[in-house]
């Protein structure tokens, strides 16, 4: 059964024709029954049965023309004293259709055609035997039929609007929610691509220097080259394990233990990492001011970044003989940091228009991280020498 209703679905036009012959033979018995109410010419008889049926055969097809079709096969019945028969439930249909499919125009067509037929026909086919009130009585209740066929045909296309609009916002929201899916994905790539370029920048940039001063005292100073490479062998680890964290979020379809991620850096760590750059050899000093509390993790990752970032380029940039301080000051509504240096530094331009890396980074992605929590930043060349890096992490982002 099934099958059988999509077929009909798919083939409307058959089913259609299927009342149609349904109809003219109905109407064809109903003159046989009633000879008396025959016309002079039979053939116009049969004639107004087979477009009426027509009418029905090519209702869904062709709306409008079949409504023009019956209004002119209606005329042509009060023109040439071919009375009403069976076959004229066929306008009940087509108004039907009308309203529920057919253009506006068309169904206001219908609405009037159908509320003239049955007064037309009254009057061209009188009853002697009933009174007036009678008459005026059965053109009522031949009327109703169709409003009434009218009513849910407008209804039918008035609930299909309805939910033809809800599909159109159901798919419009469905696209909304993959464009900011997508907005997502890469604003999370750009946030992986920042914290990569901090974990390699710094522990990069710590290993090399290691390596180098490892080469140096190997022969003159092998416990100090020892300790090099033990430092060359943790910072490698450390980066290992932040950059299996960072890669991981990419990972699809694999089952991810947690523990195989280690936790995002916080301020706390922010003293072991001034610790690993002055076991590189860069002198740093750091100091607390104000009572340490939790912070959001926002706040404290966009923390360390912002100090790793600074003591990476510091040691890049800074040149020989060059040191740094860290300042972490807790306010009652946020967090500041000032990170300084006394080195040569590289020039401001450098650092504003794509990074030290030459990659796009640098103090642009400082500022996109302070942005983010809704802080400031400023940046800039020292008087008498090095760089200065301030900002201003609030407690709760700005709205």
């Amino acid at each position: 059964m099934q099958r059988l209703y999509d077929f009909l679905r798919r083939h409307p036009t058959w089913v259609d024709g299927f009342w149609a012959v349904v109809l003219f033979g109905v109407s064809v018995v109903g003159g046989a029954v009633e000879p008396a109410r025959r016309p002079a010419h039979e053939g116009l008889l049969v004639l107004v049965m087979a477009l009426l049926s027509l009418v029905v055969a090519l209702r869904r097809r062709m709306p409008e023309q079949m409504l023009v079709l019956a209004a002119v096969v209606g005329a042509f019945q009060l023109v040439t004293d071919v009375p009403t028969m069976p076959a004229n439930f066929a306008m009940l249909v087509i108004v039907y259709t009308v309203a529920a499919v057919g253009a506006r125009w068309a169904s206001r067509f219908a609405l009037t055609a159908g509320l003239c037929a049955a007064p037309l026909a009254q009057l061209r086919w009188p009853n002697p035997e009933t009174s007036t009130a009678g008459n005026i009585a059965l053109v009522i209740f031949q009327t109703v039929p169709f409003a009434l066929a009218w009513v849910l045909g407008d209804s039918i296309r008035t609930r299909r609007a309805y939910f033809a609009q809800l599909e159109e916002r159901a798919a419009r929201l469905e696209k909304e929610r993959e464009a900011q899916a997508k907005v997502a994905v890469a604003a999370e790539r750009a946030r992986i691509a920042r914290e990569l370029h901090d974990v390699v920048a710094h522990n990069v940039s710590v290993m090399v220097v290691q390596a180098d001063g490892a080469a140096y005292v190997l022969d003159t100073a092998p416990d100090q080259a020892r300790k090099a490479l033990e430092t060359i062998s943790s910072t490698g680890r450390q980066a290992l394990a932040e950059m299996r964290r960072l890669l991981g979020v990419l990972r699809t379809g694999e089952h991810q233990e947690a523990g195989e991620y280690v936790p995002q850096p916080d301020v706390r760590q922010i003293e072991d990492l001034v610790e690993e750059c002055r076991s590189s050899g860069l002198p740093v000093d750091f100091r607390v001011e104000g009572t340490p509390r939790p912070l959001p993790s926002g706040v404290e990752l966009t923390a360390y970044r912002i100090v790793q970032e600074a003591l990476t380029n510091t040691r890049k940039h800074g040149g020989p003989n060059t040191g740094a301080s860290v300042r972490l000051v807790y306010f009652d509504d946020g967090l500041g940091l000032l990170v300084e240096d006394d080195g040569k530094g590289a020039p401001h331009e450098l650092y504003e228009e794509g990074g030290l890396d030459g990659q796009g980074h640098g103090l642009i992605g400082m500022r996109e991280r302070v942005g983010m929590v809704g802080g400031t930043l400023d940046a800039g060349p020292r008087p008498g020498g090095g760089f200065r890096i301030s900002a201003l992490l609030p407690l709760k982002p700005a709205h």
